[in-house]
């Protein structure tokens, strides 16, 4: 299946067909570095994250830039509430967003530039969309003039009187038209600035990306990400000046991921959470139910202490990059019992193979993956499944459609496991064994194209506590002897009992094993 993309500038889904053939290069607006990352500031790194690593097994060389806003009103007005230059508040902010991608396994961005190291970059814009008559000084500020752009609108289908109606646009009576957006701001005493043409000041937000974008990727290029609230005023702002300056297109595509929210109960884990339209979410109706800084999100590292990053990575993932994202601490819970299923999958795999999961070969390239060549014919549904992987993948990255295949996987692993008796003391055969191996192998494959299960992750509390370890390995000496003197009724009122308390027990050849069933 042709890898097929939805573009809001277009309003469908498309072919993806990239400027330099073999090649992707994709920009993702960053954060403004004024306050700690919260969850919100994760969804699009985590999204594009497996965008890239989809688009790389697919044999595209993708370069990957997320710029880093720092300075901006935000931080000036954030730096003076707390006594500090904006220059420590943006490297502290920074260090808490990037530590905290690298804790969520968003390892694939190339180039993480910085506003303030790309000022140059940035005033020769400036300079050349007033030489074309895009844009006029005016008191030290400049504006873009969107009256000269005939295209403008185009990314969020607003005419400019809409625009003008529904959005608060800086007040300047002094501006040719009310929609006029600022590229160079004239600084205030002590706020940071830099030299200009039109006098010392600082660069306006929409400026930033379109100057860094094209410095690291080029006037065009194939992809541009960000959330569903950025489409207007931001992206339509970069979208004009960039086209207005270079007369070349700017992105080939523009995606918009929904925004996190905190409200309704999503879909139960482990179906294929594909919920999509034809068309993306109006902005307005997501802005509603935003969870954001500014109402108060927690920091993501506090999220991290309640909750396995690889928990709320999959939480994110498991709905359609498209789709809002409804918020909760139970949310994530669910999403925690329904991964045990993955783990205790990984662990019995080691205790019949001897082999570690996490240790299996991981082709990150198709060209890579290994050959399911063997004779049983349980090889035919395993085929399957990574075919309907990829076709889910190739349908706009469809990472809900491919959370609930990789349940899938795990259903048939399991039940291969079950019908040859391999965790009960059967005997293994080469064609069993082989079979195993490859559907790990498969699912290791295809889950680490989500960014998933690529490292064992540290045992909870309630596992890792020594003292309900040696508690429960006395429970279960207690019940063997009950089952070796045929006292069945002890033995299953101590079952019965550790059930009521969601203890799980498992008999098996040689030993009893035991878990929570939280």
């Amino acid at each position: 299946m042709t890898l097929r993309v939805y573009n809001t500038l277009t309003r469908q889904k498309e072919d993806f067909e990239t400027v330099v053939a073999g090649k992707v290069g994709m920009y993702l607006c960053g954060p403004t570095v004024y306050k700690p990352a919260h969850i919100g500031h994760m969804v699009g790194p985590v999204i594009f994250d497996t965008v890239k690593r989809f688009l790389t097994y697919c044999g595209y060389d993708v370069t990957f830039v997320v710029n880093i806003t720092d300075v901006d009103d935000k931080l000036i007005n954030r730096a003076a509430e707390n006594h500090t230059t904006v220059e420590q508040l943006a490297r502290d902010m920074t260090e808490d967003y990037l530590s905290n991608l690298a804790i969520m396994g968003v390892d694939t961005i190339d180039h993480f530039p910085r506003a303030t190291e790309h000022i140059d970059e940035m005033l020769a814009m400036i300079g050349q969309l007033v030489e074309r008559g895009f844009a006029y000084p005016l008191n030290g500020d400049v504006y873009f003039a969107v009256d000269r752009d005939a295209d403008y609108g185009k990314l969020s289908g607003r005419s400019v009187d809409e625009m003008i109606a529904g959005t608060r646009v800086q007040a300047n009576q002094d501006k040719r038209n009310p929609a006029d957006f600022a590229l160079w701001k004239r600084s205030r005493p002590e706020e940071p600035a830099w030299d200009s043409p039109w006098g010392r000041g600082r660069p306006g937000w929409h400026i930033e990306c379109s100057a860094m974008s094209i410095k690291y990727l080029g006037e065009s290029f194939d992809i541009h990400g960000g959330g569903l609230d950025l489409m207007f005023p931001h992206h339509e702002n970069e979208l004009a000046q960039s086209e207005c300056c270079t007369e070349r297109p700017f992105a080939r595509y523009w995606m918009h991921n929904g925004l996190m929210q905190a409200g309704r109960a999503a879909g139960k884990l482990g179906g294929g959470h594909d919920r999509q339209g034809d068309a993306p979410i109006s902005a307005e109706d997501q802005e509603a139910g935003k969870l954001a800084g500014s109402q108060g999100a927690a920091p993501v590292c506090e999220l991290f202490e309640k909750h396995q990053p690889e928990t709320v990575r999959f939480f994110l993932l498991n709905t359609h990059y498209r789709s809002p994202i409804d918020f909760s601490d139970g949310q994530i819970e669910e999403t925690a019992r329904s991964l045990d299923g993955f783990y205790r999958l990984f662990e019995t795999f080691e205790r019949i193979s001897g082999l570690d999961f996490y240790k299996l070969p991981s082709a990150r390239r198709a060209d890579e993956s290994p050959e399911l060549a063997g004779d049983l014919e349980v090889y035919a549904e395993l085929h399957e499944l990574r075919q309907r992987f990829l076709d889910v993948m190739n349908d706009d990255f469809n990472t809900g459609g491919a959370i609930g295949l990789l349940f899938e996987f795990r259903k048939l692993i399991n039940g291969f496991i079950s019908d040859q008796g391999l965790d009960a003391g059967g005997n293994a055969t080469d064609q069993s064994s082989e079979f195993l191996r490859d559907a790990m192998t498969l699912f290791r494959e295809c889950s680490g194209l989500l960014g998933l299960f690529s490292n064992a992750i540290e045992k909870t509390q309630a596992a890792a506590d020594g003292f309900a370890a040696e508690l429960m390995e006395l429970i279960i000496a207690v019940r063997s002897h009950a089952r070796d003197k045929r006292d069945f009724a002890v033995a299953d009122m101590i079952r019965d009992g550790l059930t009521g308390l969601k203890v799980v027990l498992e008999d098996r050849v040689e030993e009893t094993l035991w878990r929570r069933d939280t």
